[in-house]
């Protein structure tokens, strides 16, 4: 085992959402910075080996990170037979975001944790609806292929510090993640990947994706709150 992976304190916790629980895979290395929340897309889970792929180099960065399902297995397959409309039910979606927050919270694990959100394809739409609605401080938010156009009536109500990154390919996306840049009234960027399709599958696209990622989470974490 190599020292940076003997520094790291890996969890599997389930986490309480109202009545039910929530399975989460958390790493902490040590002396984190703050800690990353993902929001998988729909059909995905906190297996996704693209997010566990960002997941990993945001921990090289010093970055606990908190894969998670938003969904329990159970409801995972009722979704299945009645056609997943529960994976496409955003506002269900960032309410289980905040409740995870607020677990976080008060995590004997995390002492005070400045928590940031990464949201890929609709569950960019749950990370910011849950960054707009959520009274605790998120620190940073990074979107990527995301659909935010699924929470557009509350993005003008974001406050942290939003990046959106979109494949080059991804034309339509591309369109809504202008689209929700014009509504946006944070602090906001959209990066590009070129070649990049919808799900980064391209070489060096994912590794662009999560050095972006890295690179605003632990700039936003060594900057004041925003107001």
């Amino acid at each position: 085992m190599s020292s940076a992976t003997a520094s790291m304190q890996t969890s599997a916790v389930s986490i309480p959402v109202g009545a039910i629980s929530v399975a989460g895979d958390l790493v902490v290395p040590a002396r984190s910075t703050g800690i990353v929340v993902f929001a998988h897309g729909s059909g995905s889970s906190r297996l996704s080996p693209r997010n566990r792929f960002v997941a990993g180099e945001l921990q090289k960065a010093g970055l606990a990170t908190l894969l998670m399902d938003l969904l329990t297995t159970e409801e995972e397959l009722i979704d299945e037979m009645r056609g997943g409309a529960l994976r496409f039910d955003i506002g269900l979606l960032a309410e289980r975001l905040q409740a995870v927050s607020e677990w976080l919270a008060a995590a004997p694990l995390i002492p005070k944790p400045s928590i940031c959100y990464f949201g890929a394809s609709t569950g960019a739409a749950a990370a910011l609806l849950a960054a707009a609605k959520w009274h605790g401080d998120v620190r940073a938010v990074v979107s990527r292929g995301g659909r935010p156009d699924l929470a557009t009536t509350d993005l003008p109500k974001v406050k942290a510090p939003t990046l959106l990154i979109v494949g080059g390919a991804d034309h339509v996306v591309i369109d809504l993640n202008r689209e929700a840049m014009e509504l946006l009234r944070c602090e906001k960027r959209l990066e590009i990947v070129p070649g990049a399709s919808h799900l980064f599958e391209e070489p060096g696209t994912l590794e662009r994706v999560a050095a972006l990622a890295a690179g605003w989470f632990t700039g936003h974490l060594r900057a004041p709150t925003p107001g």
